[in-house]
């Protein structure tokens, strides 16, 4: 059994220094690997990406992340990125990483994601160059996933596991107003994950939504931004026998005082 701790939209800066790290110090008991599922700063600074580093550095368990928004807003993401990379973080981008866990070989493909809408009501590559190039940087964050989860495989990986900012899928979304759907995810990730496979599908963004959700191939979907699971990280059971797993959840990182801005 493989045991995943995530969180996502942790918003850390300055003032919230040390906030999460008597929760996460408790991962070696409950957790196999630590998911980051986006926006773990306010602005994307390297200044905050340092905050985010020290709660993370050193940890008893491997530590796999993705960007959010939030972490670009500066337009210092590489520099953000760097940071968390030298504390030990796999920051994903289009990318994947193979791990030992347990005894079992997991892998976790990641991409930030972005926007574009769900089936039904998504925006296409249609009219004008401003739309065409919003839905292309879409569809290439989704294709970066989909070679991800298809270079895992080839790793043998027996357990996969997607991990994005943006969601996949609107079943996560229930609770935010149906107008920014749009804007909170899009379902070539949700493509990219069925058509390569994955047993579980992890993101953040959506603070207002559900925990729950799957996609129309059959994988379950998880939101793990801080404000929907209400605690430092939210732990989720995978089998490992190399097939899709029997998925439970359990509560992790209780009883911590929220950062200032999650």
């Amino acid at each position: 059994m493989i045991r995943v701790a995530a969180v996502g939209d942790i918003h850390l800066g300055p003032d919230s220094a040390g906030m999460l790290r008597p929760a996460f110090d408790t991962l070696g008991d409950c957790a196999d690997v630590l998911l980051l599922a986006g926006d773990l700063t306010r602005h994307g600074t390297p200044e905050e990406a340092r905050v985010v580093a020290a709660e993370v550095a050193g940890l008893p368990v491997p530590v796999v992340a993705v960007l959010g928004n939030h972490d670009y807003q500066s337009d210092q993401e590489e520099a953000v990125t760097a940071v968390l990379r030298a504390a030990g973080v796999h920051v994903l981008e289009g990318e994947g990483v193979a791990l030992d866990l347990a005894g079992t070989r997991v892998g976790v493909a990641g991409t930030k994601g972005f926007c574009g809408g769900f089936a039904g009501r998504s925006g296409s590559e249609f009219g004008e160059p401003e739309m065409k190039s919003f839905m292309r940087y879409t569809r290439r964050c989704a294709e970066g996933l989909g070679r991800a989860l298809a270079g895992l495989r080839e790793e043998g990986c027996t357990v996969r596991i997607a991990l994005t900012h943006f969601a996949p899928v609107p079943d996560t979304l229930a609770g935010e107003p149906r107008e920014i759907y749009p804007f909170l995810g899009s379902y070539l990730l949700a493509e990219a994950v069925d058509e390569e496979g994955a047993d579980l599908a992890v993101h953040g963004h959506a603070h207002l939504g559900t925990e729950h959700g799957m996609t129309a191939g059959g994988v379950r979907v998880r939101n793990v931004a801080m404000p929907v699971i209400d605690r430092a990280f939210a732990v989720y059971h995978l089998g490992s026998d190399g097939h899709v797993p029997a998925l439970h959840s359990a509560a992790g990182g209780a009883g911590f005082i929220r950062a200032a801005g999650a």
